[in-house]
């Protein structure tokens, strides 16, 4: 199991926590094509290594926020919150 760290709550069990996807994803305008919309919407990178994802503390604070996972290993290299940009 995975020990989250919660920007308000602190370390957490996974088990109180609903992943919300990847992180930073640009939603397409209202008139993009359709193959646009497919991607967006049902496509999207398996990435071995980094991952930027959204994370909402389900079962305690309600809080959104984003945190980069290594996909292998499952450390979790930093969290941040939704109104953050990425870290370089």
């Amino acid at each position: 199991m995975m020990r989250i760290p919660c920007i308000v709550c602190g370390l957490r069990d996974e088990n109180e926590f609903t992943c919300g996807g990847t992180s930073h994803l640009v939603r397409p305008a209202i008139d993009a094509s359709d193959r646009d919309w497919a991607e967006y919407l049902f496509f999207r990178d398996n990435p071995k290594g980094l991952h930027h994802e959204r994370w909402r503390h389900t079962q305690g604070c309600g809080q959104w926020f984003n945190l980069v996972r290594h996909t292998l290993t499952h450390e979790i290299l930093t969290v941040y919150a939704m109104t953050e940009s990425p870290p370089r």
